[in-house]
């Protein structure tokens, strides 16, 4: 059997742009997406905590360093530049793997969005 578990999580970073105009996803610094072991094209879901919105897209590269965290497409309509979100990946396991396994979860600063 498999059960599907917690992967990676970025805790309370706030949104930096929303682009109407794109194909849709998340762009998100890959400063970011390296200390949390998400990679580009990943499927996340998204929690908004000012609005109470959740959704899922997947992500892109951003700008090393940036602090980007840009929804794009139909998703920049599910929150507002200066919200703050939560972003979270999942993977499926066998059950015994699961009960052990350890996600990788960071808390960026709230200002910056960078690695503390």
């Amino acid at each position: 059997m498999l059960i599907e578990v917690l992967k990676s999580k970025i805790h309370c970073v706030h949104v930096t742009d929303a682009n109407l105009n794109y194909v849709g996803s998340i762009t998100i610094d890959e400063d970011l997406m390296d200390a949390c072991g998400m990679i580009a094209g990943e499927h996340v879901y998204i929690v908004d905590n000012n609005n109470g919105e959740r959704f899922e897209t997947y992500i892109i590269k951003g700008e090393r360093g940036s602090g980007c965290i840009c929804l794009n497409g139909a998703a920049a309509r599910k929150v507002l530049v200066g919200d703050i979100i939560i972003i979270m990946s999942y993977a499926m396991m066998p059950f015994e793997e699961a009960k052990t396994f350890k996600p990788q979860i960071i808390i960026p600063d709230k200002r910056t969005n960078k690695l503390i």
